[in-house]
């Protein structure tokens, strides 16, 4: 046989070999699932690693985004999270419940029995019902496997068949693959999403809270997303939620559907028990996260505010402050910790770390409000829009002080002028503004005979939308008015 043919003929068998051994690894490794009844691969990670990944994972989720210290809230959660989770199907599963304090709609599972919902979620939820769908679809996902399913498949894409027999046996395949809570918190795919939906509806029937609630809630999410685009001045969604949880309508049908075929009658919804629950909650950011007021940006957890020129619209990031007007122009604050052995000196910052690899003009030092500061610009490109960028870096107790300025070319010498003194209004708090400025809170109001929505919704402190909050913080259609005697949630101070 000459050589290039019996080479191809050893490539073909190697390749039979391969195929084999993944078909008798999926098979010997292939579980059935006690709550979905259904076949999965799961070998790569047990039940007891399970644990151990969730538990470490749950340390570094604390660190990223920080819990809500709300004892009345938790307590509250932790006896809705037990009511249900009594309906599971894994015993072996202790469950816990977390508050991330966090304003934007969210909620999420590690295994190991880790369920987080945030303070924005909360503030949506209109009734224990409602939440109970989040929390169950959550611990679907967990009943489910859903999180070894995904990671044993990815372990078996990354390390291929070469090395699969080792990563059988490997306690430490997520470390050397370098996965983390990426994975955890990536998107499931479209048959987990549904899966735990028809688990977690499973589960709200078993614990008698009435099964129409995770649709409710679906329907919920998508007015929050439009509602959220209409502030932003966007269109289409641009809700985090959905990065993780697509919500179609479809879904919301499909949800439905499904809680047709429990029993409804008896069923819990409470909606009374939620809202004194929920009395007090903070709203938007905390003090740890800093506050938008006006034009006006105040951090009394670090003790610094800033400002923003008139006409442009703030908005507080998890890592940065961004605001922007409708010509184009933006400002981004953020900070960094100083360089190792790099110094204080934020002239040297700028231009020899932060933008090292940059031709700069106009690099100087100058003073903000007493503090040493540099600053510099260099010509570039917003959204495909020629624009300059103008830099400043201030040193501030160990840590420098960043704004990005991006000019449209054109700008007004107004304009240009407004965002100087913009990145120049960095300054410590007084501690009178330490002590007046504090956080929004979602309170209960009973409508009154005569009361409207209009009437209901002006009491807010927020600046924009009053009546469109409203009637979404509440659940209200359009056309939908209040009803004398009723408790409704009102964003004040």
């Amino acid at each position: 046989m000459p050589k290039d043919i019996q080479a191809k003929a050893f490539e073909r068998q190697g390749l039979f070999v391969i195929i084999l051994a993944f078909a008798l690894l999926f098979g010997a490794a292939c579980s059935t699932n006690l709550a979905t009844g259904e076949r999965q691969f799961t070998a790569l990670m047990s039940p007891q690693q399970e644990a151990s990944v969730g538990a470490s994972e749950h340390e570094k989720i604390v660190a990223q985004f920080g819990l809500y210290k709300d004892p009345q809230m938790q307590a509250y959660l932790d006896r809705l999270g037990a009511r249900l989770a009594k309906g599971t199907e894994r015993a072996d599963v202790s469950y816990k419940f977390y508050i991330i304090d966090s304003p934007i709609v969210n909620a999420f599972a590690l295994p190991g029995g880790y369920v987080y919902v945030s303070r924005g979620l909360l503030a949506l939820a209109n009734n224990e019902a409602e939440l109970a769908g989040v929390v169950g679809h959550e611990i679907g996902h967990i009943t489910g496997r859903h999180s070894a399913e995904r990671y044993s498949t990815s372990v078996v894409t990354s390390l291929g068949a070469g090395l699969i027999a080792a990563a059988v046996d490997s306690s430490s395949a997520a470390q050397a693959l370098g996965l983390g809570s990426n994975l955890f918190l990536s998107s499931y795919s479209r048959s987990q999403e549904n899966q735990a939906d028809t688990l977690g509806i499973r589960y709200l029937a078993r614990a008698n809270y009435d099964a129409k609630a995770m649709s409710s809630f679906l329907a919920a999410l998508q007015r929050d997303s439009a509602f959220q685009a209409k502030a932003a001045g966007k269109n289409g969604n641009q809700f985090s939620y959905f990065s993780t949880h697509p919500a179609t309508s479809d879904r919301v049908a499909k949800t439905m559907a499904e809680a047709r075929q429990y029993p409804q009658d008896g069923s819990t919804i409470g909606r009374n028990e939620y809202l004194i629950a929920l009395d007090g909650l903070i709203f938007g950011d905390s003090a740890a996260q800093g506050f938008v007021r006006g034009q006006r940006f105040y951090h009394p957890g670090l003790g610094f505010t800033l400002s923003a020129p008139d006409g442009f619209r703030m908005i507080n990031q998890p890592t940065q402050v961004v605001a922007s007007a409708k010509n184009g122009a933006v400002m981004v604050f953020d900070m960094k910790g100083a360089p190792q052995g790099g110094g204080s000196d934020p002239f040297v910052y700028l231009t020899k770390t932060w933008m090292k690899d940059k031709v700069l003009k106009d690099a100087q030092r100058i003073t903000v409000n007493g503090l040493p500061a540099a600053t510099a610009s260099f010509a570039g490109t917003v959204n495909k829009r020629p624009v300059t960028i103008r830099l400043v870096s201030i040193a501030w107790q160990g840590r420098f002080v960043r704004f990005q300025l991006a000019i449209p070319q054109g700008s007004s010498a107004a304009l240009v002028e407004d965002l100087k003194r913009a990145s120049y209004s960095f300054r410590n708090m007084k501690e009178s503004e330490k002590a007046s400025v504090k956080p929004y809170k979602v309170k209960m109001v009973v409508a009154k005979s005569g009361e409207s929505v209009g009437t209901m919704a002006a009491r807010q402190v927020v600046d924009e939308y009053k009546e469109d909050l409203f009637r979404l913080l509440n659940g209200l259609a359009s056309g939908q008015g209040v009803i004398a005697g009723q408790s409704y949630k009102v964003v004040m101070e």
